[in-house]
């Protein structure tokens, strides 16, 4: 106990806080979100539909220290449908404009992409696979709880629209050769914004390593790089993102060696007075081998979306999505994950 009371109050005093506890100023939001979704692949003779009900609770916490610096955290009362608790670690905004997160902090590469415009909604086919063909631009986004996340000032180095990010992750697992997980982990990040006539053009991306704790993998459990480009004009908003990078897919309940995995996607999205217009495109690739071995039996995923969203009335967002997959897994059809899907629904913030 003499140690745990140590630790705190050495805490507390690196925060500037020793002296009389005061309570945090504190914020909250979430949703809940109600529908009903169905689906139609290729492994079933008859369309099957589903009840969706989901939601969430997020508190935030915050307090700006006499030196200017603002220390915030949070947690999820529930998140989404799993009804667990999720804390947030800390994050150190600077009177500069700069922000290090730390505990469960985040990857660099990711944080910088730009959001290529995908359809909205709860539609998808969920059946049990083996594909390691990436589905997203973010396949190799995996690091430890305990580490860090840098981001810097807008305008970083002095150049106007250019935004930088560094991170760590410093796990201590052990070398296991029935699990694979994130060992050390680092990744670098990019972002850059420019108006040009009525068009707002956004690049990002960057790069993500991850070793890995296996010790019999041959690959590391992320070796990734990532892209996207966006372009606003007026309520038109287009996109286009690209990835590539080898991993260790530990995903499925079995793990796979995971080579020359590639994806493309590319979207658009139209706002029109209460209404939102969406479409989204998906094409990954990829190889994969057994644990040891390299990847060598190709998969693939391809996905085609679209949504309309109307907002009701401020807080109530009314959903229509349909969307059109296709997996296959060494060359033959997926067809639990494949075909298409609907959903009807509506999601109510506050």
């Amino acid at each position: 106990m003499k140690k745990e009371l140590l630790v705190a109050s050495a805490l507390v005093t690196s925060l500037g806080m020793a002296g009389v506890a005061e309570a945090a100023s504190a914020t909250f939001s979430g949703h809940t979100r109600a529908g009903v979704k169905g689906s139609d692949t290729a492994a079933t003779t008859d369309a099957t539909y589903s009840a969706v009900q989901s939601s969430s609770f997020s508190v935030s916490l915050a307090e700006t220290l006499d030196s200017g610096v603002k220390v915030s955290t949070g947690f999820d009362l529930t998140d989404e449908n799993d009804g667990s608790t999720d804390n947030s670690g800390l994050t150190f905004t600077f009177v500069d404009g700069s922000k290090l997160d730390i505990v469960e902090a985040g990857n660099s590469y990711s944080t910088h992409l730009a959001t290529v415009p995908s359809a909205s909604g709860e539609q998808g086919v969920t059946g049990t696979t083996a594909n390691s063909a990436p589905t997203g631009l973010t396949f190799g986004n995996t690091s430890d709880a305990v580490g860090f996340e840098w981001h810097s000032a807008a305008d970083f180095a002095g150049v106007e629209g250019l935004k930088a990010g560094i991170s760590g992750g410093f796990g201590d697992d052990g070398d296991s050769s029935a699990t694979s997980t994130a060992e050390s982990s680092y990744s670098v990040g990019l972002s850059y914004t420019t108006t040009t006539g009525d068009t707002t053009v956004t690049l990002g991306g960057g790069y993500m390593y991850a070793d890995d704790s296996n010790g019999t993998t041959l690959n590391e459990r992320a070796n990734q790089s990532a892209a996207s480009l966006t372009a606003a004009t007026g309520d038109l908003t287009v996109g286009v993102g690209f990835a590539s990078g080898s991993y260790v897919d530990a995903n499925s309940g079995t793990s796979f060696e995971v080579d020359s995995a590639e994806i493309m996607t590319a979207g658009a999205k139209y706002v029109s007075g209460d209404m939102t217009i969406a479409v989204g495109y998906a094409d990954g690739t990829s190889k994969d081998g057994a644990i040891g071995a390299d990847g060598s039996n190709g998969d693939s995923y391809v996905s085609i979306g679209a949504s309309v969203d109307y907002a009701v009335i401020s807080g109530i967002t009314a959903t229509i999505g349909f969307s059109d997959t296709d997996n296959s897994e060494e060359g033959t059809s997926a067809t639990a994950n494949s075909g298409t899907a609907w959903y009807i629904g509506a999601n109510v913030t506050f």
